[in-house]
């Protein structure tokens, strides 16, 4: 299963950022690049805090 995840997360981010028209292209890339981590960290974040509610009770 990791190695899925890694396989599918290799994007070429320095070849993008050569090739890249404008510095707005770049700004784009890079934070595209960091999306799926900031969605896995909120997800992550959810899941703990629902857990740890659910422990209160």
């Amino acid at each position: 299963m990791r190695s899925l995840i890694i396989f599918l997360q290799q994007v070429n981010v320095e070849q993008k950022l050569k090739d890249a028209p404008d510095s707005q292209y770049q700004i784009g890339v890079l934070i595209g690049s960091f999306v799926p981590f900031i969605v896995l960290v909120g997800i992550a974040y959810a899941l703990y805090y629902r857990a740890k509610k659910k422990e209160k009770i």
